[in-house]
């Protein structure tokens, strides 16, 4: 037996949250109006771009985007599991240079005569191990993550350009080269990669309890706590996880350029846009590792599109960052009106 109990409404003030009608219809203006936006540039895009729409060109977005992609994945475990503040929660300004030092570890070690089993796992070990080093700086010493992982971006990339002597590392096996291939549709088989990673990495983070635990400890930290989750734990298991994507990407990165080569900082500014874009593609404006993927993709066709308009490269920057500002300030207004 239930019954609905009704209050008098209190007098408005200043202080009054904002009705969840508003909240919400904020959210689908966002979400849907980036989708409108991704479909706008589509349709631009194939209608002044030779190729634009076709499967080949498809296919190398796709190809194109899997290294950023598996970047941006790692970066969204992080901010799921660190919270939406990129100052004081989830951030991970070391997986680019993480990548390049990991890259240059794995054609190091083929240039010196090891196999590509030993050269993966001294990449992917590479990559654990910054990522352990951000969790002890951010988990033990109490370093804010943007501090944190700057410094140790610093570092690593100090690192490569110790072990490289700042120079090209040619890398060319077998291996390398099947990944680096394309099938007989034309699509290269690094688009198969990020589509399989990103399966693997969603089956993970949004349907086991581990996952759910990562987003109760983002977004909710104090029940989290209150629940008896460990927070340190699951925060330092997140910089782990990023910094292993880290050293994928670095495997990726040799076979898709033949080697290890220097200005792997320059990723940076992409690997974050997506991240933060792939947010917006969300149902609650929180990070998913889908959302991540559809956001890859629309930073993947329009730097493709800019490219077959001949468009110069740096417009693509100034888009990018364009794309922080918007979506940093949309949301961090939208989370203090439902606060």
């Amino acid at each position: 037996m239930s019954a609905d109990v009704h209050f008098a409404p209190l007098p408005a003030t200043h202080s009054e949250p904002v009705p969840q009608s508003k909240g919400t219809a904020t959210v689908a203006v966002l979400r849907f109006g980036s989708l409108l936006a991704f479909a706008a540039i589509l349709v631009v895009f194939s209608l002044t771009a030779p190729y634009f729409l076709s499967v080949g060109n498809i296919g190398n977005v796709l190809g194109q985007s899997a290294i950023s992609g598996v970047l941006a994945i790692g970066l969204t475990v992080v901010l799921i599991a660190g919270g939406s503040n990129v100052v004081t929660g989830g951030i991970d300004l070391s997986l680019a240079a993480n990548m390049g030092l990991s890259a240059a570890v794995y054609a190091t070690l083929i240039q010196l005569g090891y196999g590509d089993a030993i050269a993966t796992a001294a990449a992917l070990l590479t990559g654990v191990a910054i990522g352990a080093v951000n969790a002890v700086a951010i988990v033990l010493a109490g370093v804010v993550p943007l501090l944190a992982t700057l410094a140790v971006m610093n570092v690593v990339a100090g690192l490569e350009l110790v072990l490289t002597q700042n120079t090209v590392v040619p890398a060319s096996t077998d291996f390398l080269t099947a990944v680096s291939a394309s099938d007989s549709f034309g699509i290269p088989i690094l688009a198969y990669v990020l589509l399989g990673f990103t399966a693997i990495a969603t089956a993970i983070v949004q349907y086991t309890p581990i996952g759910l635990r990562l987003y109760a400890v983002g977004e909710f930290p104090d029940a989290a706590r209150a629940a008896g989750l460990p927070l340190r734990r699951l925060l330092a298991g997140a910089f782990i996880a990023s910094g292993l994507c880290g050293g994928f990407a670095g495997i990726l990165s040799v076979s898709y350029l033949s080697g290890s080569t220097t200005g792997s900082g320059e990723a940076l500014l992409p690997v974050v846009v997506i991240a933060l874009l792939g947010s917006v593609f969300s149902r609650r404006l929180v990070p998913t590792v889908t959302g991540t993927l559809v956001s890859a993709l629309f930073i993947g066709f329009l730097t493709n599109g800019f490219q077959l308009l001949n468009l110069p490269s740096t417009l693509v920057s100034g888009v990018q960052g364009l794309l922080i500002l918007m979506v940093v300030s949309a949301t961090t207004l939208l989370r203090k009106r439902e606060i």
